[in-house]
């Protein structure tokens, strides 16, 4: 089993990573601020246009330590990896088999996000009745397990994205109920992206990128293209494959975000926002959610497939695993992540 390292997070805007013998030295205007061994870091996430130098992103190439470039406002802008793992046979029966993919995986992948969402939202409904006083709640469950059926009568993917999208449009209709406290500076109106015009947006998008990036680097240490999916569409520069994923374990986020504001472990302070109404986090509130995330990733659950005790932040290189033994033919169905 892979173990579970540290991912490092450079959230300053003003340093550069470079490279002294086995160490990682993070420097600033005045010197260095902080070494690294290479051996306890798995993963570098660098929130920065100074970026890395040269020698670094070799050395990182060798040792399959990946470094995802993403703006200061959490897009993702690139990625440094090293060379391909795996041999070239699992990847040619990804291309076959993804070329015309069974519609199950896709079914399942909508269904495993929606139930997992549902699971989620009852969740807090046991803890606090009071926020389905009106219905709303029982309301959207029940559309939601409606979606999950609906889901299995199409096998067109775009009618299924359209199912998705309509589940996924009941969630957020009633995320602002599962907010129970800041109530005035944490409102979720509608889900935006691209920016995020909320506080509440703001984070889920920041967490989602990290996400996202954590998928890729399973992927591609399994020795599968992370580009190449079964459910999103090809595009130039999105890693499909590693979106395909995700989707399941979306509610893993969006709990924790939850978990963030109803604790008060982050505030209005930790964001800021933008003429344009663009909403961002701030530096010490990017510190603030990385911290949280970690810790989060350290956390264990039991596998429901596997039935064995595995941190979370193993969970992406998991499923990566269970998806390249379903395309090389060692089990009949890719186990898609169920939350129980």
């Amino acid at each position: 089993m892979r173990k579970l390292l540290n991912s490092l997070y450079i959230t300053d805007e003003t340093v550069r990573l470079t490279l002294d013998g086995e160490n990682i030295v993070c420097k600033g205007d005045e010197g260095e601020k902080f070494r690294v061994p290479f051996v306890n870091i798995e993963e570098i996430f660098c929130f920065s246009y100074i970026g890395c130098s040269p020698a670094l992103m070799g050395k990182c190439a060798d040792m399959g330590i990946p470094i995802n470039f993403i703006s200061p406002q959490g897009e993702f802008l690139a990625r440094v990896q090293g060379k391909i793992k795996g041999n070239i046979f699992l990847r040619k029966a990804q291309f076959e088999m993804f070329s015309h993919p069974n519609p199950i995986l896709a079914q399942n992948t909508v269904a495993a996000k929606i139930s997992n969402t549902i699971f989620l939202i009852k969740r807090s409904l046991r803890d606090n009745p009071q926020i389905n006083g009106d219905g709303k709640i029982t309301e959207c469950i029940a559309k939601l397990e409606e979606g999950i059926d609906t889901a299995y009568q199409t096998i067109e993917r775009e009618v299924l994205m359209g199912v998705e999208g309509n589940c996924a449009k009941e969630y957020f209709d009633i995320f602002d109920r599962l907010i129970l406290t800041q109530k005035e500076d944490f409102k979720l109106v509608r889900r935006t992206k691209r920016p995020p015009l909320d506080r509440v947006n703001a984070v889920l998008s920041y967490l989602y990128t990290i996400m996202t990036a954590n998928y890729t680097s399973a992927l591609e240490s399994v020795g599968l293209d992370s580009c190449y999916g079964f459910y999103h569409c090809l595009r130039s520069g999105r890693n499909s494959l590693a979106c395909d994923l995700v989707e399941e374990a979306r509610c893993i986020i969006e709990r924790l975000v939850l978990t963030l504001i109803n604790l008060k472990k982050i505030n209005a302070d930790d964001f800021e926002i933008q003429p344009s109404g663009a909403v961002f986090l701030t530096k010490d509130g990017k510190k603030k959610v990385l911290t949280s995330w970690q810790e989060k990733r350290r956390s264990e659950i039991v596998h429901p497939y596997l039935k064995e005790k595995i941190p979370l932040g193993l969970l992406p290189y998991v499923q990566s695993s269970l998806l390249a033994k379903y395309i090389r033919g060692e089990i009949t169905e890719y186990p898609c992540y169920l939350q129980k």
